[in-house]
C-alpha cells in the first residue's frame, strides 16, 4: 500500500458518509455542535431605528448649529418616547433606544450642554450620525448561519438575536476508543515493572469530547488477536466511528491492522510524517476506523492531522481545515527532506514580531512536551535544515480543538 501525503489522506476521508440524523437543542446546549440547517433572520435586526450613542435626537434639517432647544422627553432602551419628535425640539436618548419618528440625527451628549429642560447643540451637526437604521445589522431573510457550521459562542448569540430559542444540529457522533497493549494500566492502579499508565486513551477521549462527539466506550484491549477482533466486532455494532491507539505497526504483537483487514478493509496505512508514521484509516463492518500510533505525542498529533478532520466530516462540518501562519524561527533544527515534521513550539514576541522556540527534544514519547508548548511548528517535506531567522509555519493548539 502506497504512502500518501497528509493532504491526500484527508481528501480520502470524503468517501465516508456523514451522519444525516438531526436533533433540536436549546441555545444553552448548542455551542460546539454542527448546524443541520441554515438559520435565516425572520425579522430585520434592529427591527426599529435606534440610537448608537447616548445623546439628543433631533431633526438635522430643522435645527441650527449651536441652537438651544427645549427637551421634549426621553427615549431609553425598552422605553420609547411613544410620540413623534416635534419641530424645533430635541429628545434625550440613550444607546439602543428607539429613534422617535421625525428624528434623523443623534448628537452625542459630550458635545451638548443641558440646562433647565433645554439643550444647547454644538457648533457643527452632521445629519444621520449615530443612528442605526432598520436592518443595519441583518436584513429580513438574511442567512446568518450556514448548515455545517460548528457553532461558536458568537454563533449562538446571533441565533438568539434573530429570535431562535432552539437550533437543529447533527446528532452527536458515537465514538468507541480502544487502547491496545498488555503494558497499559489505568491511572490509579499499581504499576508493575514494564507497564505504563494509559495516557493515550484519556488524551483521545478528551480530544473527541472537545469536538462535540459522544464517547460511548473507552477500554484497554490486550495484545491478543482474538481479543482485539472481539473488541472491534463489538465496537462496530454500536459506534459511528472506531478509534484505536497502538498495535498498528508490523510487529508480532501488532494485531490491529490484520484484524481491520479481515473485518473490513484499509484505505491507507502510514503517512510520511514525524511524529506519526503508522496511522491506519479504513472501515470495520462498514464503520469508519482510524488507528493511531502508540507513542503519546504521535498519537495526539496524528489524531489532530487525520482523526480530527474525520470526526468533523462525519458530523457534517464544513471548513475543517487547519489554519497555520508564518512565524520566525528562534531555533536550529536538522531536517531531511521527504518527510513532514511537526515540532512542539512555544510563541513569544520580540520587538512586536512573533517568534517560536521548540522543545528540547523531538521524541514522540515525551507527552510533557505538549503541555510545555502552545502549538506545532510545521516543517514541510521539501524544506531542509532550519536556522534562526528562517520562516516556518505554525499551528496553534487552539485551532485544533
Amino acid at each position: 500500500m502506497d504512502i500518501i501525503s497528509i493532504e491526500a489522506a484527508v481528501g480520502r476521508l470524503d468517501r465516508f458518509r456523514p451522519l444525516d440524523a438531526a436533533e433540536q437543542v436549546t441555545l444553552a446546549d448548542a455551542v460546539g455542535r454542527i448546524l443541520a440547517e441554515d438559520v435565516a433572520a425572520p425579522n430585520p435586526v434592529p427591527a426599529h431605528p435606534s440610537s448608537a450613542m447616548d445623546g439628543y435626537a433631533v431633526r438635522a434639517g430643522d435645527v441650527a448649529a449651536g441652537a438651544t432647544l427645549p427637551v421634549q422627553g426621553r427615549s431609553a432602551a425598552g422605553r420609547p418616547l411613544g410620540e413623534p419628535l416635534r419641530r424645533g425640539h430635541a429628545v434625550r436618548i440613550f444607546t439602543g433606544a428607539v429613534l422617535p419618528d421625525g428624528a434623523d440625527t443623534v448628537v452625542m451628549q459630550e458635545e451638548c450642554r443641558a440646562h433647565d429642560g433645554h439643550v444647547t447643540l454644538p457648533a457643527a451637526i452632521v445629519a444621520g450620525t449615530h443612528c442605526r437604521p432598520v436592518g443595519d445589522d441583518l436584513a429580513r431573510g438574511a442567512v446568518v448561519l450556514r448548515r455545517g457550521s460548528r457553532l461558536r459562542p458568537q454563533d449562538v448569540g446571533v441565533a438568539a438575536s434573530v429570535g431562535c430559542s432552539t437550533l437543529q444540529v447533527v446528532r452527536r457522533l458515537r465514538v468507541s476508543v480502544l487502547a491496545t497493549g498488555d503494558e497499559l494500566r489505568p491511572p490509579g492502579e499499581a504499576l508493575p515493572l514494564g507497564c505504563v499508565y494509559d495516557s493515550n486513551r484519556h488524551t483521545i477521549n478528551a480530544a473527541i469530547r472537545g469536538l462535540g462527539a459522544e464517547l460511548i466506550e473507552s477500554s484497554i484491549v490486550r495484545d491478543d488477536r482474538a481479543t482485539v477482533r472481539e473488541a472491534f466486532v463489538a465496537a462496530a455494532a454500536r459506534a459511528d466511528l472506531i478509534v484505536s491507539t497502538g498495535g498498528v505497526s508490523v510487529g508480532d504483537e501488532d494485531h490491529v491492522r490484520p484484524v481491520v483487514e479481515e473485518l473490513g478493509g484499509l484505505d491507507f496505512w502510514r503517512l510520511p510524517v514525524k511524529p506519526g508514521g503508522p496511522i491506519t484509516v479504513g472501515q470495520v463492518g462498514g464503520v469508519p476506523f482510524v488507528g493511531l500510533p502508540g507513542n503519546p505525542v504521535a498519537c495526539l498529533v496524528t489524531f489532530w492531522l487525520i482523526g480530527r478532520p474525520l470526526v468533523l466530516h462525519l458530523m457534517g462540518a464544513e471548513h475543517a481545515a487547519t489554519p497555520s501562519f508564518p512565524v520566525v524561527a528562534d531555533f536550529s533544527h536538522r531536517h531531511r527532506p521527504g518527510r513532514r515534521e511537526f515540532l512542539r513550539g512555544r510563541l513569544h514576541l520580540e520587538s512586536g514580531e512573533p517568534r517560536v522556540q521548540v522543545y528540547r527534544s523531538s521524541g514522540s514519547g515525551m507527552l510533557s512536551s505538549l503541555t510545555w508548548s502552545d502549538g506545532l511548528v510545521e516543517i514541510s517535506e521539501d524544506q531542509g535544515d532550519v536556522a534562526p531567522g528562517d520562516t516556518v509555519r505554525y499551528i496553534a493548539y487552539t485551532a485544533l480543538t
